[in-house]
């Protein structure tokens, strides 16, 4: 198998979305997939996936098609994905709470086990998630945990620093504050309002 990061970084993003669609295709009993099939389900070109998926070897034969339960193991591996992966939550306002009702996603990712919050009143039970203070992050910190993510707006520095002293790996970030992180943890900002630009910017020139 081709080492992840030889996989161009355009190919690595439509990935998590082939790994989605196997995984419904799989829930209603499709057991092989021609590249033309998971091409109408992805709405990707054929041609591009079986590109993208000659980085990672020999998957599938021409005509016969692919075994949905290899290319989920092999996209499972390759994407380090882990039903067991434990995340946190740092911020239970509108959008955390919205991240909250999307527990547990189709993707297989993982899921939130707790969240924090500078508010005390939200402390408790959100969505059958226990929500501690942020002062209590050590104390309750899940074991192994390494991902937490991000939907506050101030101290954000602040509180990205006390999540790596407190073991985690990567972080989601949701704000547009510029962010250091130390060597061995890493970063990824979700920007929607720039994502609405380049949409908007790509559908003018249809």
């Amino acid at each position: 198998m081709t080492n992840k990061f030889e996989v161009p970084k355009a190919t690595m993003k439509r990935y998590p979305v082939y790994l989605k669609a196997l995984k419904k295709m799989k829930n209603t009993g499709v057991e092989r997939v021609l590249s033309r099939e998971l091409a109408d389900v992805c709405d990707i070109q054929a041609t591009t996936i079986r590109r993208d998926f000659s980085f990672i070897g020999s998957l599938g034969k021409q005509g016969y098609g692919y075994d949905i339960d290899t290319l989920i193991e092999t996209f499972n591996h390759l994407l380090g994905m882990n039903y067991e992966e434990k995340i946190i939550l740092v911020g239970i306002g509108n959008l955390g709470k919205a991240l909250l009702n999307y527990n547990r996603w189709d993707l297989g990712v993982g899921e939130i086990v707790c969240g924090f919050d500078v508010d005390r009143s939200k402390v408790g039970k959100e969505n059958g998630v226990p929500i501690h203070h942020i002062s209590d992050l050590a104390k309750y910190m899940p074991k192994d945990c390494r991902v937490a993510i991000l939907t506050i707006s101030e101290d954000i520095q602040e509180t990205v620093d006390l999540l790596i002293e407190n073991g985690i790996k990567g972080v989601i970030d949701f704000s547009h504050e510029h962010v250091q992180m130390p060597k061995g943890a890493i970063l990824k900002q979700v920007d929607v309002i720039s994502a609405i630009q380049e949409l908007i910017f790509q559908a003018n020139n249809l």
